[in-house]
């Protein structure tokens, strides 16, 4: 008997994007039918055997390309040495064979993550502006989005993990501990006063930063949070409105579908 195939189902698993995003602690992958993100994986950066990996992937689904942005120069290197050999052709790396087709008013814009670009691009086109776009990964940083749509700066501060790994590490008697939420809001032994000092000290000082940049920009500029620590910490942050933990992943392909003005756009919006 001869098993047919469901036509929409061979449809979504074929001429797929691979979006990677590689930063600094985990690399996040999302596999991409158009607008649709259908998949969603996650490796540790340090992690070898990337090509193993990347290879069971694209081996269960008909990827065509793949599109990488990256903070780690020498796993993205790794990575599209990889690709290359897994798909017999180059991905396109954010930032090098595409432009992220939004006005960069950073002092030196070559010197900014490209990673924080894409969020300010796609929070624009998502959610509109201004906008200010918390990422709470190995660094936490602030994105800020003009009504102009213009990407105007932001702020960078040590991350939860960070934060916990420096106390063990520069003091004498306090342990290392898993990043958590706490049991209490005031802490009553050791551990639940690192978490609690970490996770509602950090979320105060968002609420307070995310307070100051709408004074800037606007009481209505929408606020977005993501990263891979966004759902250790969301509930405790009233400023932050919207979650979109794929924010990055989103931003890699809508910047893939118009890949073709992009370039175009850049400039045209570096004359205005």
């Amino acid at each position: 008997m001869i098993k047919r195939t469901n036509p929409l189902i061979a449809e979504l698993t074929t001429n797929m994007l691979l979006a990677i995003n590689i930063g600094n602690t985990n690399i996040s992958l999302g596999l991409f039918q158009g607008r649709h993100l259908l998949k969603r994986y996650s490796v540790p950066t340090k992690t070898q055997g990337h090509y193993a990996y990347l290879r069971k992937i694209i081996s269960r689904y008909k990827i065509k390309e793949a599109v990488i942005c990256s903070v780690v120069p020498s796993a993205c290197k790794a990575i599209k040495r990889d690709l290359t050999k897994l798909l017999y052709r180059k991905p396109y790396i954010i930032g090098k064979d595409i432009k992220v087709p939004i006005k960069n008013l950073y002092r030196n814009p070559e010197k900014l993550g490209q990673d924080r670009l894409v969020n300010a691009y796609v929070g624009a086109m998502l959610y509109g502006a201004p906008l200010v776009i918390v990422d709470f990964g190995t660094a936490i940083t602030f994105d800020i989005v003009s009504r102009r749509k213009e990407y105007l700066g932001g702020m960078i501060l040590p991350g939860l993990g960070i934060s916990l790994e420096v106390l063990a590490e520069k003091t004498a008697l306090l342990p290392k501990i898993k990043l958590q939420r706490p049991h209490e809001f005031i802490g009553r032994d050791t551990k639940n006063s690192i978490l609690s000092g970490v996770i509602y000290g950090f979320a105060c000082l968002t609420d307070g930063l995310i307070a100051e940049i709408k004074n800037k920009i606007g009481k209505i500029a929408t606020v977005i949070g993501t990263g891979g620590n966004i759902d250790l910490i969301r509930r405790y942050c009233r400023q932050i409105t919207n979650i979109d933990k794929d924010l990055t992943l989103k931003g890699l392909n809508l910047i893939y579908i118009n890949r073709d003005v992009s370039i175009f756009s850049l400039e045209r919006l570096n004359r205005k």
